[in-house]
């Protein structure tokens, strides 16, 4: 069952002469851990506008084509009703904590929503335990560490309970060991409460180890689209650019020698480094 749905999207920004997406069809089924991955401008952003409502509601420009979210379609909802079902992490978490407590942060959309006030406590305090910074909730986020932060951010979309979270490159200002933290509680709310997780991130190495499907882009087009293992695999996705993680270039490079090794592609160096045990033993 797909949950999230476009049908040949084609998307232009106000007053851009370049087309951000591309007659850009894609299916996304219900409780996924989905990464989205290209280089630099090549729509991922645009695209997950497109999942939220942002585009076309907040972003005008010239938009084609139909997006579908969790039976919804986008464009003949507003943004409200559609952060019912869809949160949007940003990049930087600065950008969404304002209030004066984390606490009050996470119960900001509760507010808007007009839920009762019973039970906005039990939900907030669930979104604060589940990310781990309920000792952190009177606390100001501006004292709080980039890893904190991204935590209350997140906290905040759980809050709203939506079907799928989408996180547009969370942890680029976090160092790798902060940056697994993060990916480690995003992981915990794909396999556990079955949220669909929409991941935009560069960060291979980090990230392709928790994902079951894998979407790169280049150039507002969709270039692949399926199993993370296989995608990462193929000399195509090396030569768009894509930073294919160290464990699966170094497995490419020994099977190219002959060393002999299991069929079954590694994503991190964990499995890399069961894969060289066994071949060492054989």
């Amino acid at each position: 069952m797909s949950i999230i749905e476009t049908k040949n999207l084609t998307y232009t920004y106000p007053g851009g002469i370049e087309t951000s997406l591309r007659d850009l069809s894609v299916k996304i089924q219900k409780g996924k851990f989905v990464l989205i991955t290209g280089p630099s401008g090549c729509g991922k952003t645009t695209l997950c506008r497109c999942f939220n409502g942002l585009i076309p509601h907040f972003y005008q420009g010239e938009l084609v084509g139909e997006t579908t979210v969790v039976g919804l379609k986008v464009a003949e909802h507003p943004i409200y009703e559609l952060a019912k079902q869809v949160g949007l992490v940003f990049q930087n978490p600065e950008n969404q904590l304002f209030a004066l407590s984390v606490e009050k942060d996470v119960a900001f959309g509760l507010e808007n929503l007009g839920v009762p006030r019973e039970e906005m406590r039990k939900r907030v305090d669930w979104a604060l335990n589940l990310t781990g910074i309920y000792d952190l909730k009177e606390r100001a986020p501006h004292e709080l560490s980039g890893g904190q932060q991204q935590r209350v951010a997140i906290a905040s979309v759980l809050a709203m309970q939506p079907e799928v979270i989408i996180l547009d490159e969370p942890t680029s200002f976090l160092d790798p060991l902060g940056a697994k933290k993060i990916f480690e509680v995003i992981y915990d709310l794909n396999t556990k409460l079955g949220i669909t997780v929409v991941l935009v991130e560069h960060r291979l190495d980090l990230t392709a180890r928790y994902a079951n499907h894998i979407i790169i882009m280049d150039n507002g087009e969709i270039i692949l689209d399926g199993e993370p293992r296989k995608i990462l695999n193929s000399e195509k996705t090396r030569l768009i650019g894509v930073g294919i993680p160290k464990p699966t270039r170094l497995y490419q490079i020994l099977r190219k020698d002959g060393v002999r090794l299991s069929n079954t592609i590694p994503l991190c160096s964990d499995e890399m480094a069961t894969m060289l045990r066994e071949a060492l033993k054989s």
